[in-house]
């Protein structure tokens, strides 16, 4: 097997990037990058803890749940969770983030680098409260760079083709799965009841 160690062996293998894959970098959110955002339901978060160890956390809610305060800042409200606070923990860290905005249908993404503050001002959390119950936090997130990026990997991927979506069956339930990853977990929750739990929960 063949290493690669070095960027010059890597750009051995690749083209240099050139026209609008360069040009296409912006540092404010113009008109489209906030219509994309205010579209989206679903965003993916990168984080990375002071000694590098990366971690990519799910986030969604109803679309444009991420608001743009800003030509250059986001706030996104942090819902219930796991509390593990990976993502809270990384940040106080290392306040380098990277964000990616999915809308169902669209296979283009957008992409947000910059950096992010924890917040948790009483008026700050108010404006995100849902059915009276507000975040626990929110961050503020300063953009370095924004960009569209191109279809190609969820048209591979198909991920929004109703053929080729998977049904949830062909998985055990995820309480079955973490009883055999977990020793002593105990009783088995069933899938209908842990959803039925989380519902609860949303908010």
């Amino acid at each position: 097997m063949s290493r690669v160690q070095t960027l010059e062996e890597l750009r051995t293998l690749y083209a240099e990037p050139k026209g609008r894959s360069v040009d296409k970098v912006l540092h404010l959110f113009e008109r489209h990058c906030r219509h994309f955002i205010s579209l989206s339901p679903f965003a993916l978060l990168a984080t990375s803890s002071a000694d590098g160890a990366m971690d990519v956390s799910p986030r969604g809610d109803h679309p444009g749940f991420v608001s743009v305060e800003d030509d250059r800042t986001l706030l996104l409200p942090d819902r219930p969770g796991n509390n593990r606070l990976d993502s809270l923990e990384n940040i106080l860290a290392n306040p380098g983030v990277g964000l990616l905005f999915l809308i169902p249908g669209v296979d283009e993404t957008l992409r947000v680098n910059g950096t992010a503050e924890i917040h948790a001002d009483a008026d700050l959390l108010a404006r995100f409260a849902i059915g009276g119950k507000k975040p626990a936090t929110v961050l503020r997130i300063t953009l370095t760079e924004a960009y569209l990026h191109c279809a190609k990997a969820l048209m591979r991927s198909r991920l929004w083709d109703p053929e080729a979506r998977i049904e949830r069956t062909a998985l055990p339930s995820m309480g079955e799965m973490l009883k055999d990853q977990i020793w002593g977990l105990g009783e088995v929750e069933s899938q209908e009841e842990m959803v039925r739990r989380y519902r609860e929960l949303l908010y």
